[in-house]
């Protein structure tokens, strides 16, 4: 069985972390961290921006700042089939 994340690595997807900076809704003067990451494609950020959708519509803490980065990890170009098998024993 293939993993899912794999499958969505071979689509495009990326690691995407979000550092999202809220103001705490009951003391405004202070500010919280909230870190998100899940698999997202660059530089759109389709799912990041369900999120904070989500986040803005449903939840009290307003937003203050938002760092993102991302890292492809792996490419279609990158996978090689080889004829072959090797074993250490």
């Amino acid at each position: 069985m293939t993993d899912r994340d794999f499958l969505r690595q071979l689509r495009g997807h990326s690691l995407t972390t979000a550092e999202i900076l809220y103001r705490m809704p009951d003391h405004p003067a202070l500010i919280q961290t909230y870190v998100w990451q899940d698999y997202d494609i660059a530089p759109a950020f389709p799912k990041l921006a369900d999120f904070l959708r989500f986040w803005t519509e449903s939840l009290d803490g307003p937003l203050y700042k938002i760092r993102v980065a991302h890292k492809q990890l792996l490419s279609p170009r990158e996978i090689r089939f080889f004829d072959g098998e090797f074993r250490l024993n």
